[in-house]
């Protein structure tokens, strides 16, 4: 390490350059993470993508539950208790009403728009995944 720091040696060996890289990548993506998941927790939000089985409660609803795949936006507040619960360690099932109720929100009611009073859940979930 001294040789580079004096500059007798520029280009690392392929071991030490490897070694180099796991150790920056070690220290920076926790950080990184973490910045990604503070702004979506205050600010930002995030997008969830659900394949799931969604049944709804509503007086005069017409739409019969159905498996569908929604990818939407959900609201700061929603990703603050998900990030918590996540800490907790909690599993994805803990996760579930949450989420039902992110999405009921912003895809199903578009931000209080529309329906009001729908309450939409989910059953039978093939996959989950959150992006900041």
């Amino acid at each position: 390490m001294e040789r580079y720091r004096a500059w007798t040696l520029t280009t690392p060996q392929k071991r030490l350059q490897a070694t180099l890289v796991e150790e920056t990548e070690s220290e920076w993506q926790p950080q990184v993470r973490a910045q990604a998941r503070a702004a979506a927790a205050t600010s930002r939000g995030m997008m969830v993508d659900v394949t799931a089985y969604f049944g709804f409660t509503c007086t005069g609803s017409s739409d019969d539950g159905r498996e569908r795949q929604i990818t939407t936006d959900i609201s700061p507040t929603y990703v603050k208790q998900i990030l918590e619960l996540q800490e907790a360690g909690a599993t994805e099932e803990d996760l579930h009403p949450i989420v039902a109720e992110a999405i009921t929100e912003s895809y199903f009611t578009e931000w209080g728009t529309r329906a009001d009073v729908l309450r939409a859940d989910f059953t039978s979930v093939s996959s989950i995944s959150f992006r900041f």
